[in-house]
């Protein structure tokens, strides 16, 4: 059956920041003298490179402030699945081939594809992986988790929140219980399990205080924060080991070799920077539009569910589904009307 569309002008409606946003202008500015002037390779010794890697020094060391760690424990990457994949594979090669620890490796049911799939990998390779459920509104059991610790865990990788329902993980409190647990069980602060978080959501919309987090590692990235897209950043906690898994040149510590891509590097902090500074504001007015179009939606669509936690949300996510109809021909509609949306990630 055809069905003609009502004759309503179209206008560009982008209600998909979860996987991307467009990039401030602010930050462009900040960009583009890395592009054109201060254009040099940071490991050169002549001014124009050494301009580029004090800009690189400058953007490690503004991250490191709102971080609150050193500038030595960031690692830049190419964007957020390079830095999980650093994470799991940097922490699971260092340490899981050394019988003093072991293979085992705890994630949750819900966690992003660029840490579900290098766990895939990783059993391919003789570790052990264990997904932790998720409640009806998507979180994770802090019981459960630490539970699910063995004397051969080496890593737990949660997300800080959810990027398809939204939901708020409880990573402070995994934090601590795994700390309690760790002296109970006379392992170190360096030592090994390690908890790494998939913050790319997070930022913005929550503290990143990775002291506070009692996290060891944790993801970033640039576009889910009005930055570029293809850069990242790993904090990884001092004393946390990893092997790299992109060798040449040695640059980031010998942790991500390749010539650093300053312009974006600059972004990333600025975007970060001011993602920060209107962080209170912006969460605020966010969670007002977003209840104001959850009550509106529901005045005038029938068969509603609301997926994720009610409340401890993302201020910017609204996930729901609508019974009996085809998620993807809907999308196809609405798109007609320049309205963009996603069924999920």
């Amino acid at each position: 059956m055809t069905v003609q569309l009502p004759d309503i002008p179209k206008r560009i409606v982008y209600l998909d920041h979860a996987a991307t946003t467009p990039t401030d202008p602010r930050v462009v500015e900040a960009m583009l003298p890395y592009f054109t002037e201060n254009f040099g390779n940071p490991s050169g010794l002549y001014t124009i490179s050494r301009d580029a890697n004090d800009a690189l020094t400058d953007a490690r060391a503004k991250i490191a402030t709102i971080l609150h760690c050193t500038p030595a424990e960031i690692i830049f990457t190419g964007g957020g699945t390079e830095s999980d994949n650093l994470a799991l594979f940097g922490v699971a090669r260092k340490y899981g081939n050394n019988p003093k620890w072991g293979k085992h490796i705890i994630t949750s049911q819900i966690e992003h594809h660029a840490v579900l799939l290098p766990t895939e990998v990783l059993k391919k390779e003789g570790f052990t992986i264990t997904e932790t459920p998720v409640n009806a509104d998507g979180e994770v059991s802090v019981e459960k988790i630490i539970g699910a610790i063995t004397p051969q865990t080496i890593l737990i990788s949660i997300m800080y929140a959810n990027n398809e329902v939204g939901t708020i993980e409880p990573i402070a409190d995994i934090g601590r219980a795994l700390l309690k647990w760790k002296k109970e069980n006379g392992r170190g602060p360096t030592e090994p399990p390690f908890l790494h978080t998939d913050a790319c959501q997070a930022a913005g919309v929550l503290s990143l205080d990775v002291a506070a987090l009692h996290v060891d590692l944790m993801t970033l990235n640039g576009s889910k924060i009005y930055g570029p897209k293809g850069v990242g950043l790993l904090y990884c906690r001092r004393g946390v080991q990893l092997t790299a898994h992109i060798v040449g040149g040695g640059q980031e510590a010998r942790m991500r070799s390749g010539t650093e891509n300053v312009p974006a590097i600059v972004g990333l902090a600025r975007a970060l920077e001011l993602a920060q500074e209107s962080a209170a504001a912006e969460n605020a007015r966010l969670t007002e539009l977003r209840e104001y179009f959850w009550r509106e939606i529901q005045a005038r669509v029938p068969k509603l569910v609301l997926n994720g936690h009610p409340t401890n949300r993302l201020p910017n996510n609204l996930n729901f589904t609508i019974l009996d109809i085809e998620g993807e021909a809907v999308l196809l509609y609405l798109d007609e009307y320049g309205i963009a949306c996603s069924t999920g990630s």
